[in-house]
């Protein structure tokens, strides 16, 4: 079926209807314009009764602003009504109430008002938060309340240098800790029948002695006191050989560590010639073949250098200190067979922050950087703590005498830890 158009309504009229039409719908505003003077508190009847005539809004410009009102009203209902033949449904006359420009002027000073009202009780709640959180805060500081220690970044005067490996020195201790186990001994005395622990403090005071005559690096004699102590933990070893190992494994740690390491008739020397050339070569491949050739071992030494640098700040006479400490505790066997090389510079640590009545003897830098509590490491430092209360009287003095030096700042003079005494324990 074809469609047909429509066309508008105004193209179907004639042109004398036209004409007329226009003349009612002016007489018609005319007339609506001298009715809407005397009645303007309700537009939604004149709008109503304007859709009733058919009056275009664009015909003629509106006069008086309740005029405009009306015709914008008109347009909506236009819009709204979607087919002409359909009837559509009357809505309710929407009443607008039109008032002077001195009663919205009063209106928006209202508004006005009533913003700021709510501005102000805004402000005032914000202000109160603060106020209270000032509140809070004098009354930490009345109340002496200490915030915690921050943790201080000892790596960060070195960032320049490239031999502190600072982007790497973290994950390297993380290494050291995780291996220490593997380069760590435990109690072999009970294996071996010829020997005791007297007899390796015996050997540990000679080999300190030879250690200062051969002026070696720090590293070489833990790295030696390891090799004696993992050699022995795995051979039997007679008496008469006892001092064989201690300058073999010296030999060998000179050769890790050293720059210029000591010759092997050096050593021969150093011994009174109680062992010949061919002796020392021989228990040296032993030792390296019972070892696997393993000899990089995180020793006490590689976490002292860290833990001194922890202890902030620091001086020449804390490190000494330290290394009285750790030395002293590295010639007693029960030391070396019950704590790991972290937990005895640890104590070493704290037993020389004690010992020199550093305020607070453990920091929490020091327990960041070591991975140890103060309770952890108290047993350990006092038995250090009673080493050196025994180093003046004991016979094997080569260490205390070390240490009695002006120039390690005679640490090994210096009064022993109040607070890690066995006097001190006694008492409580």
């Amino acid at each position: 079926m074809a469609s047909r158009v429509i066309a508008p309504i105004e193209l179907q009229q004639p042109r004398g209807e036209n004409n007329n039409n226009n003349n009612k719908q002016k007489n018609a505003l005319g007339v609506e314009g001298r009715n809407r003077r005397g009645v303007l508190k309700d537009i939604g009847n004149l709008v109503a009764n304007q859709a009733d005539l058919g009056v275009n809004a664009n015909v003629c410009k509106p006069n008086t602003r309740s005029q405009a009102i009306a015709q914008v009203l008109a347009e909506k209902n236009k819009k709204s009504s979607t087919n002409l033949d359909l009837p559509q449904k009357p809505k309710e006359p929407e009443v607008i109430i039109i008032s002077s420009d001195e009663e919205s002027e009063g209106v928006k000073e209202k508004q006005q008002a009533v913003r700021g009202r709510k501005q102000r009780e805004r402000s005032t709640t914000k202000n109160g938060k603060a106020f209270s959180s000032v509140l809070s805060a004098r009354s930490t500081v009345a109340c002496s309340i200490v915030p915690k220690e921050l943790v201080i970044n000892i790596d960060a005067t070195d960032k320049d240098n490239e031999l502190a490996a600072t982007e790497y020195i973290d994950d390297i201790y993380k290494f050291y800790k995780l291996t220490e186990e593997d380069g760590r001994v435990h109690d072999y005395m009970v294996s071996q029948p010829d020997i005791n622990a007297k007899m390796r403090s015996i050997l540990v005071d000679w080999l300190i002695e030879v250690h200062r005559k051969f002026e070696l690096m720090p590293e070489t004699f833990y790295l030696t006191l390891n090799i004696v102590d993992r050699f022995l933990s795995t051979k039997v070893v007679p008496r008469n050989e006892l001092q064989l190992v201690g300058i073999s494994s010296m030999l060998i740690a000179s050769k890790y560590e050293e720059i210029w390491a000591p010759e092997v008739n050096d050593f021969v020397i150093i011994s009174d010639s109680a062992y010949v050339r061919e002796q020392v070569l021989i228990m040296e491949k032993t030792i390296l073949r019972n070892l696997e050739w393993y000899l990089t071992v995180p020793t006490p030494y590689v976490f002292l250098v860290r833990y001194i640098k922890a202890s902030t700040p620091s001086d020449k006479e804390m490190e000494n200190m330290v290394y009285f400490l750790a030395e002293l505790s590295m010639m007693h066997y029960a030391t070396v067979s019950l704590y790991s090389p972290s937990m005895i510079a640890a104590s070493a640590v704290y037993a020389a922050r004690s010992t020199l009545e550093k305020s607070p003897f453990w920091t929490d830098t020091l327990k960041h950087y070591t991975g140890f509590s103060e309770e952890q490491l108290r047993e350990c430092a006092k038995l250090m703590v009673s080493f050196h209360s025994a180093a003046p009287e004991s016979r094997l003095k080569a260490i205390y005498k070390k240490f009695c030096s002006t120039d390690r700042c005679a640490v090994a003079l210096r009064t022993p830890a109040k607070n890690l005494s066995a006097h001190t324990d006694t008492e409580s």
